[in-house]
C-alpha cells in the first residue's frame, strides 16, 4: 500500500520556508543571469548509487511553488529500488525554476531516499519472521514528517508521531512516580479514549508488573535476547492479547535473533539515525 505523502495543510508551508531560508532575497547567480525572462528547459534526474526512491512527489510541490504550470513526469515510483544510473523523473520548465528550486529539492530526495534505503535493509531483514519494524522519535527536528514519510516509503512502521499520539511510559516517568504500577493507575484516571498504555520494561520482574496492571503494549528495552524469549513466553501464557516489542541497541547484525524471540515489533531509530544521503544530481537535456 503506498504511503500517503503529508497533507498540503502542513507540506507547503515547510517547503515556502524552506525556500525562503534557501533563496532569502533572491538567487543572485540566476537572477543575473536571467534578470527578465529565461527560456524553457527539460532536465532530468539521475541516481549515482543504488537506493531506494522516496520523495519525488515532494520535490515536484517544490517547483510547482516557484512554477505553477511546471511540467514534471516521474520515471520511478515511491519505494521502487533502483540501480546506479538510473533515470528517476523528467522535469521541463524557465531555467531559472530549475535551478533556483534544484538544491531544495535535491536536498530533500537525497536525504528521504537514503532513510527509505536503510529502512527497505532492515525489513528485508526479518521478511521470514512475523515482527514488523518500527521508527521512532528520535527525528531531525522540523523534519520528523517527512523522514517519518521516507521511513514507511522503506517499509518501516511509524511509531508515535509526537507525544499526543499515544501513552509511553518510559524509565524515566517510573522513577518519577515510583513504580509501573503507580503510573499506570495515575495514567488511567485521565488518559483520554481510545489510547493504549505502553510500558518500557527492562527486566523480567517489570515484564510482570506491567501484565499484572494490565499494560497494553509491552516494549523489552535493551533486553538480552535469551531474556527477550523469557519474556515473550510469559506475556503470551498470561495474556496474548498484550502485544510485544522489542527496542534497543537493533543493528542489521542482531535483528534476525530478536525477530526470532517471537515479538510483534521491533523498533529502531537506525532507519533515520545511521541513513545517509542517496547520490543524485540534476542534468540538463543537450
Amino acid at each position: 500500500m503506498p504511503t500517503p505523502i503529508p497533507s498540503p495543510l502542513i507540506l507547503d508551508k515547510l517547503l515556502h520556508d524552506w525556500l525562503l531560508e534557501d533563496i532569502g532575497r533572491g538567487d543572485r547567480t540566476t537572477d543575473c543571469l536571467f534578470p527578465v525572462e529565461s527560456p524553457v528547459t527539460k532536465a532530468y534526474w539521475i541516481i549515482k548509487e543504488e537506493g531506494v526512491i522516496a520523495g519525488l512527489p515532494i520535490a515536484e510541490k517544490v517547483f510547482q511553488l516557484l512554477e505553477t504550470n511546471i511540467k514534471w513526469q516521474n520515471l520511478a515510483s515511491e519505494g521502487e529500488k533502483l540501480t546506479q544510473n538510473t533515470k528517476i523523473m523528467e522535469i521541463e520548465g524557465k531555467m531559472k525554476t530549475l535551478l533556483t528550486g534544484e538544491r531544495l529539492a535535491l536536498n530533500l530526495v537525497m536525504r528521504l531516499s537514503g532513510i527509505a534505503t536503510m529502512a527497505r535493509k532492515y525489513v528485508e531483514a526479518i521478511q521470514d519472521y512475523p515482527a514488523k519494524l518500527v521508527d521512532t522519535r528520535k527525528t531531525t527536528p522540523g523534519l520528523r514528517i517527512l523522514e517519518k514519510y521516507a521511513s514507511g516509503v522503506g517499509g518501516a512502521i511509524n511509531h508515535r508521531m509526537g507525544l499526543d499520539d499515544g501513552i509511553m511510559i518510559k524509565d524515566n516517568h517510573i522513577q518519577a512516580v515510583g513504580s509501573i504500577t503507580k503510573a499506570i493507575k495515575l495514567i488511567r484516571k485521565t488518559m483520554p479514549y481510545p489510547l493504549s498504555i505502553e510500558i518500557e520494561t527492562t527486566n523480567l520482574q517489570e515484564v510482570q508488573e506491567a501484565i499484572l496492571n494490565q499494560a497494553d503494549i509491552i516494549m523489552l528495552d535493551n533486553m538480552a535476547v535469551e531474556d527477550m524469549k523469557k519474556a515473550v513466553s510469559l506475556i503470551r501464557q498470561e495474556n496474548p492479547l498484550i502485544k510485544i516489542e522489542a527496542s534497543g541497541n537493533v543493528t542489521l547484525v542482531n535483528i534476525q535473533n530478536i525477530a526470532e524471540t517471537g515479538v510483534d515489533y521491533i523498533s529502531t531509530s537506525a532507519t533515520i539515525t545511521r541513513s545517509s544521503w542517496l547520490d543524485i544530481s540534476m542534468r540538463f537535456d543537450r
